[in-house]
């Protein structure tokens, strides 16, 4: 008995001490973040600007219109809606503006599905694609960086994706989660060499790459995911740039809240178990950012539910100290080091009393996420969408 609670002890504290470290390392390697620089001059190559649009008749009007209101000349870029699902209201609504408007239908609709038949109809007379979801806003100088950014020889590059709206406590903190995300896995990856996470939207790749590697997908859930796998496994890095920035709308629903994350903690273990034999491969032939971005970072459950989760152990544990085989120092530097790499990655623009108000809210989020590992079966199998309010719900 006392050789299996050792086991499951130290089994616990390798998993919560590499999250730890892995969480302080990337955290602190994006305090160094250098935005690469834009040299200006570059002739304005061609882009395709491709937002899919599933049953979105309250956004996509004003966000294709919003992706017109760049510096990049006109004549340089297509707004390209990919209507799947639409209403013949908002097909007339969208014709009034001039975006080209794909009109799509599938037995059961998915993004990579949607963006190939796009690709397939506009053709292939773009130098580069960008993907926004149905609810982002553009910069406006933000295909102006990209281009210059891609004619340094960046082939795949994912932005900075900032909160829309922070109405209530949930879309704030989920706010505050994606700019923690952008902080390890964006920036620190970057100064670290490796490559960044793709975020699913706010990305832009050199076009023929794009469409060679979408065609080889048939993802349902998390096609970011093997996106980015696909691009690391050719060697194409994604390199992360904070100065491009797209404002994206966040959850304010708790139950909106759940089906999102439900389908990326699905997604994500999927391509771990996809991905994790050739991760080590990979690993022994010193293929590190490979190895990072099929098992290092897909090996961590969610942030909120590792916090949770080792602020429990660590809280009971002290009570335990005499009946402990590891050092309970042990388990004290991990936690440490949990919640030093979070505070590291927090804005300082978010340090105020709607923080302070929103951390009450962590204990509840934690038990609905926590909850979510046992619902799991299947989730990856069906095309969850996630509703986006109206334009006047999101300021």
């Amino acid at each position: 008995m006392d050789i299996a609670v050792t086991i499951l002890e130290a089994a616990l504290l390798c998993y919560f001490g590499y999250v730890a470290l892995y969480t302080f390392i990337f955290s602190l390697g994006g305090l160094f973040y250098k935005s690469p620089r834009t040299k200006g001059g570059f002739k304005e190559k061609k882009f395709a600007v491709m937002i899919p649009a599933y049953k979105e008749d309250g956004v996509i009007f004003h966000v294709a219109k919003d992706a017109l209101n760049q510096t990049y000349d006109q004549s340089n870029y297509d707004v390209v809606v990919i209507a799947d699902s639409l209403q013949p209201a908002t097909l007339k609504d969208l014709a009034t503006i001039p975006v080209k408007t794909v009109k799509v239908s599938f037995e059961k609709s998915t993004k990579v599905k949607a963006l190939n038949e796009a690709m397939k109809r506009i053709g292939d007379s773009y130098d580069y694609g960008v993907i926004l979801d149905a609810d982002n806003v553009m910069e406006p100088h933000f295909l102006e960086i990209m281009n210059d950014l891609h004619q340094q020889g960046y082939n795949a590059i994912q932005g900075r994706r900032a909160a829309k709206n922070e109405n209530n406590s949930l879309s704030y903190l989920d706010g505050l989660s994606e700019e923690i995300n952008n902080h390890v896995y964006g920036k620190g990856s970057t100064t670290l060499g490796l490559s960044s996470a793709l975020k699913g939207s706010g990305m832009s790749f050199k076009y023929d790459v794009l469409k060679r590697m979408l065609l080889r997908m048939d993802s349902i859930g998390g096609f970011d995911r093997e996106l980015e796998l696909r691009l690391v496994g050719e060697g194409t890095k994604v390199k992360y740039v904070s100065k491009a920035i797209v404002y994206d709308e966040k959850v304010e629903k708790s139950n909106v809240f759940e089906n999102q994350r439900k389908r990326w903690i699905s997604s994500q273990f999927f391509y771990l178990r996809q991905y994790f034999i050739s991760g080590l491969i990979n690993l022994l032939k010193g293929r590190l950012t490979y190895f990072n971005s099929t098992v290092l970072r897909n090996l961590q459950l969610p942030r909120l539910i590792n916090l949770g989760l080792i602020t429990v152990l660590t809280f009971l544990l002290f009570f335990l100290q005499n009946r402990l085989h590891l050092p309970y120092e042990a388990w004290l530097l991990a936690w440490s080091a949990t919640v030093m790499g979070i505070v590291m990655a927090i804005p300082r623009s978010y340090y105020n009393i709607r923080l302070i108000k929103a951390v009450f809210r962590l204990p509840a989020i934690f038990w609905k996420m926590f909850t979510l590992l046992f619902k799991l079966k299947d989730a990856n199998k069906k095309f969850i969408h996630t509703p986006h309010s109206s334009p006047s719900q999101s300021k």
